[in-house]
């Protein structure tokens, strides 16, 4: 199934009528392999690849709608909740695709690498960094210049006073909190730019696995925040790369 550019780049060299070509991208919209509906549409429509969530899919599964999504080579190719497994069945097919363990994805760098603009990932604690390397890597790969400002939380709030000048010149922030998540609020109040919070399932037991920060969040008081699902760092790193890329225009 050939990529949009090669069927277009086929009718500018007069191998393809128009009506064929139109004929051919309308049949390669989609890629049924039956167990999915594969979306290549999606980079026209939205600026980036489908994202495939591997967790609840069987490794193979998986693997096989990334290497689909790599064979066109029109966008990066990311994989969420991805295990090891899921990486090494892609990399018999795609050799040079990537895994990161921090973030728990698989990459397939196939889009131009650009770096744009200024998002900061900011992790409360440690314990947070899956959810923020997965936030961070989801913009990066989008195309958004990405800076990292870990182990700041509200316990020892001097750490976090000492990098003002790094949070303010962030174009977008993403503040990535479990416990009580009480850090959105202190760091949206010291900026001028969108910040989205990012509730984690890291803290003892009336945290409950994220809800308490996530209400907290929620009901913060400093206007100019959201907030996206628990654990959710890939919505939050693909909503900061949408908002910082507005700035480019």
């Amino acid at each position: 199934m050939r990529s949009y550019r090669s069927v277009l780049e086929a009718i500018q060299r007069g191998e393809l009528s128009v009506d064929e070509g139109l004929r051919e991208l309308s049949q390669s919209a989609v890629e049924d392999v039956g167990f999915a509906q594969i979306d290549h549409d999606r980079t026209a429509r939205r600026g980036f690849a489908e994202v495939v969530y591997c967790e609840g899919k069987t490794p193979e599964q998986s693997a096989l709608i990334m290497a689909r999504l790599a064979a066109r080579g029109e966008s990066n190719v990311l994989g969420t909740r991805a295990t090891r497994e899921v990486f090494e069945l892609l990399q018999k097919e795609v050799p040079d695709a990537e895994y990161d363990d921090v973030a728990r994805a698989v990459v397939v760098r196939r889009g131009e690498q650009a770096s744009l603009g200024s998002v900061l990932v900011v992790a409360a604690g440690t314990s947070d960094l899956r959810v923020a390397e997965e936030a961070a890597l989801t913009a990066a790969l989008m195309g958004s210049r990405v800076e990292r400002l870990y182990d700041v939380g509200v316990a020892g709030l001097h750490r976090l006073l000492r990098q003002l000048d790094r949070l303010r010149t962030a174009r977008v922030v993403v503040v990535v909190a479990g416990m009580e998540g009480a850090l959105l609020s202190v760091v949206a109040g010291l900026v001028d730019k969108p910040v989205i919070g990012v509730p984690t399932s890291v803290g003892y037991g009336a945290q409950l696995q994220g809800l308490t920060p996530m209400l907290g969040m929620l009901t913060s008081c400093v206007p100019g925040s959201s907030v996206v699902n628990i654990d959710n760092g890939f919505g939050a790193g693909y909503l900061a790369n949408m908002i910082n890329r507005l700035g480019e225009v």
